[in-house]
């Protein structure tokens, strides 16, 4: 048996049997599923998902990963910048002071680096500044590195040059220590023996018996070897190259060819007498882009301190020279 709804009427003072139709109960239901699907649609809008897929965890993950490693390159980045400072200063500061090339400015060390952008690609990743400012401090490091290693092949072909140089300048005596009977006299004005004038001298008188060696003094070529009627006699001059010759006078016998490759140390004649010359003995002279000058400061390698000071001392007295 059905169920009636009963509504109380006031003026009857009496209960009265309501009348409900089919239609009026439809649209309630219906009215009521509507509401329910709104109210499920604006949650799901409104909240995130609770439970994630094993493939959307996998790729959060990766994706921290890959911020964590560019975060952990970036730092070694900083590292290997600080390095590279250290190699700069010392390049600009010991390297190329020593070698006297002029030091490679900021500006040309970063040449090339900025204004385009190269990685603009990478702005449409969610990530895109962090990955790109790391491919943009990647670049610059390339840059400056190729600057430093072309820096270093300068300065390992300006060692060998200066190897090259210190090995040609001149840098011992023409006559060794033990075979001088003295020092004759030095560079500047002087007596002129046979001419019996005050003269400038250019060169340094070494003193020794007849036949006995007399070294070249760098590396080098000869130049001329043999007599010359100016004054030296048989003599030899060498050329050192980057600018220095040098000439030994008065020789008794020359023991090299014009155009032959000579080593220091390696004899290249025997003192005499010949030439305008008051007794046997070596002239040197030290020739610098041309110009005379005192071989008294290219003795560096054979003396001490104390026989350097002393062979000055003898080469600053003003006597009669031999030549």
């Amino acid at each position: 048996m059905s169920k009636r709804k009963l509504i109380y009427d006031p003026d009857t003072l009496s209960y009265k049997q309501v009348e409900s139709s089919k239609r009026n109960s439809a649209l309630l239901f219906l009215a009521g599923i509507i509401i329910g699907v709104v109210g499920i649609m604006l949650l799901l809008s409104s909240s995130k998902p609770v439970i994630e897929t094993p493939r959307e965890k996998e790729l959060v993950r990766k994706v921290e990963n890959l911020k964590l490693n560019y975060e952990l390159l970036n730092k070694k980045f900083q590292r290997i910048e600080t390095v590279l400072k250290d190699i700069k200063n010392r390049d600009n500061n010991i390297y190329r002071t020593i070698f006297e090339a002029d030091p490679i400015s900021d500006d040309v060390r970063s040449a090339g680096y900025g204004g385009i952008d190269l990685h603009k690609n990478l702005d449409a990743y969610p990530e895109g500044d962090l990955i790109k400012q790391t491919a943009e401090e990647a670049d610059r490091l390339e840059k400056e590195l190729v600057v430093q290693s072309q820096s270093f092949d300068e300065v390992v072909k300006l060692a060998k040059e200066k190897e090259k140089l210190l090995s040609h300048m001149p840098a011992i005596q023409p006559v060794e220590n033990k075979d001088l009977t003295r020092m004759a006299s030095g560079y500047g004005w002087r007596i002129h023996p046979i001419l019996k004038t005050r003269r400038m001298h250019y060169g340094m008188d070494f003193t020794a018996k007849t036949g006995t060696p007399i070294y070249a003094t760098g590396d080098g070529v000869i130049k001329h070897a043999g007599f010359k009627n100016n004054g030296y006699g048989k003599h030899v001059v060498i050329n050192h190259g980057f600018g220095y010759e040098t000439l030994y006078g008065h020789m008794s016998k020359v023991a090299v060819k014009n155009g032959q490759k000579v080593k220091r140390g390696q004899v290249i004649g025997y003192v005499g007498n010949t030439g305008l010359s008051a007794g046997p003995h070596c002239h040197y002279e030290v020739h610098v882009n041309g110009k005379k000058i005192n071989p008294i400061n290219y003795y560096y390698n054979d003396l001490t301190p104390e026989m350097y000071k002393q062979l000055r001392k003898m080469a600053t007295e003003e006597n009669q020279s031999l030549d």
